[in-house]
């Protein structure tokens, strides 16, 4: 039908986002207002969009529009990572709800399910700011709604709304004043147009499809992937991979693979000066090497059981495509917190956290990593502690798919969230858990010691890669040279905040601190704060040098 959007072509153009963003995550990465390495606004998109791109994979071609768009947007909602994620995964769960129950859609569906979408944003953000992917869509929408009374051609609309979201883009900068100290757009803005740009391209019959990366070797062409078709039989069951430095250089590689044809089959012989590449996949591994042991030495040797990689990849497929089943209750609370470092990992589980979830900067885990380990605690009421002001909203959305009660504290550090645990009352009733669990996460002062991972400019500083960063509570408070000096004035800082009431200092040391630098710092700090309870403790982090928690007196 003429002026529609049909499921193929939302299919593709879906497909074709996640490509490109993907290709282009680590520009809009750093688009993050500080430079630190935890900049991972398109790494958690483009995780996110990948999610629905492989369940788009098992989606049929004549698939009505409403099944494409609701397949995706539940693929999304699961895979969500991270704020941009999230947002990312509800402005498509508003598209597939605008699309239901549509063969193909025209221009008033776009523009209604692109309002939907908006509007289930908004709400999800406790305080939308302006100047954000959030305005980046707001505009979108209502420039697909006017365009829909002016066209009936549904790309035409789409090519006018990728021009709105692109000068909207370009305005965050003059809406939201930390980007302008910065001189960035908004990293989540900037995923959201590669997205729409890219879903135009394929609306218009240019969609993108996977290719093999550039410099491929020719033996990855025959690799076994957990993509294979499962109802192809495996002739020849061990893939066999070596590399020859020749010694016989009268043997001519010909017939080499010549032989390797007649026991096996993919079969890749490619010769480089003094060397040969060998794959083939064959039932004798040995006559394989016997072979080409006649041609000089073997290093490199690597042999797959093909079939028994096929039944461990289908059990584990067939584990994540399963929907978990929450444990039976067996008391009445539970923990699940995210965290990385081993210190830290153990630090939750002694405070009592049944499961923790790798994560934190850098790794921002999913909804459903989240949900699966909510289900695997044997609770009532489970508590989440996410301990990263970006994990929130996938913890937040965790809950609403979630058949198990839980509670969601926003805590947004790992301060945070081991000073809310330590205030958890097994006898208080779930409302009382969360009042003073969360007070006494807003009491603590959080102070993070990291790196610059790359230049830049903000609020007047020129910073430069490999600069020593200092954050007060979420904010950059001040640029150092030495690690050490300023874990000791960031500490400073955070006691003086609490206007003689800090009690307890507690320094997590991250993995890239040798013990000798923390030693130093330790006996600064114990000679030079008087007044307060110092401790230091291996939290084995990465990325931040050091976490410091502040604790005032009770």
């Amino acid at each position: 039908m003429a002026g529609t959007i049909s499921g193929k072509m939302l299919k593709d153009a879906i497909i074709s986002a996640s490509l490109t963003l993907s290709e282009q995550k680590r520009s809009v990465d750093e688009l993050n207002v500080y430079p630190v390495p935890d900049g991972d606004t398109g790494t958690n998109m483009s995780l996110t969009l990948a999610n629905a791109m492989n369940e788009l994979n098992l989606v049929s071609n004549s698939a009505d529009i409403s099944e494409v768009a609701s397949r995706a947007a539940q693929a999304m909602l699961r895979g969500a990572r991270g704020n941009s994620g999230v947002i990312t995964s509800l402005l498509f769960r508003g598209f597939a709800k605008g699309l239901a129950d549509k063969r193909e859609a025209g221009c008033d569906d776009i523009a209604s399910a692109l309002e939907i979408g908006v509007e289930a944003a908004y709400k999800a953000v406790m305080k939308p700011a302006e100047g954000t992917i959030l305005t980046v869509a707001k505009v979108s929408a209502q420039k697909s709604r006017e365009a829909s009374f002016m066209t009936n051609d549904p790309v035409s609309q789409w090519s006018d709304m990728c021009s709105a979201a692109e000068q909207a883009l370009e305005r965050t900068p003059e809406q939201l004043p930390i980007l302008k100290k910065a001189g960035v757009v908004d990293a989540g803005g900037k995923g959201l147009v590669i997205i729409f740009e890219e879903m135009l391209k394929a609306f218009r019959g240019e969609p993108r499809t996977a290719a093999p990366a550039k410099n491929a070797d020719p033996a990855d062409r025959y690799a076994f992937t957990v993509e294979d078709d499962e109802t192809v039989e495996i002739t020849f069951g061990y893939c066999t991979e070596f590399i020859i430095n020749v010694s016989d250089t009268e043997k001519k590689p010909e017939a080499l693979r010549e032989y390797l044809g007649t026991i096996g089959d993919c079969v890749v012989v490619v010769d480089d000066e003094d060397i040969i590449k060998v794959h083939v996949h064959t039932d004798n591994p040995g006559l394989a090497i016997e072979k080409g042991l006649t041609y000089g030495s073997l290093c490199n040797m690597k042999i797959d059981n093909m079939r028994l990689q096929r039944e461990k990849k289908a059990a584990a497929r067939k584990k994540a495509n399963e929907k978990p089943v929450p444990a039976p209750a067996e008391k009445k609370y539970g923990f699940v917190a995210v965290a990385a470092g081993s210190g830290i990992v153990n630090m939750f589980t002694d405070l009592g956290a049944d499961k923790v979830v790798e994560g934190g900067q850098t790794m921002n885990p999913s909804a459903d990593d989240i949900l699966r380990a909510v289900y695997s605690v044997p609770a009532e009421i489970v508590f989440v502690l996410p301990n990263n002001k970006n994990i929130i909203m996938a913890a937040e959305q965790a809950m609403k798919l979630s058949e198990k009660t839980m509670c969601v504290l926003r805590t947004a550090s790992v301060p945070q969230g081991m000073s809310a645990m330590m205030y958890f009352d097994p006898d208080a009733d779930p409302d009382e858990n969360r009042r003073k669990m969360t007070a006494a996460a807003e009491r603590v002062q959080s102070g993070l010691v990291t790196f610059a991972a790359r230049d830049s400019s903000f609020s007047g500083h020129d910073i430069k890669a490999g600069d020593i960063l200092a954050l007060e509570n979420g904010r950059l408070s001040f640029i150092d040279r030495d690690v050490t000096r300023a874990a000791y004035k960031l500490s400073r800082k955070l006691i003086k905040n609490l206007k003689g009431s800090a009690e307890f200092v507690t320094v997590l040391c991250g993995r890239d601190i040798a013990e000798e630098k923390a030693g130093e710092l330790e006996r600064i700090m114990r000679s030079k704060l008087s007044g307060v309870e110092v401790s230091f403790v291996r939290g084995e982090q990465p990325v931040y040098y050091y976490i410091i928690s502040v604790e005032p007196s009770l």
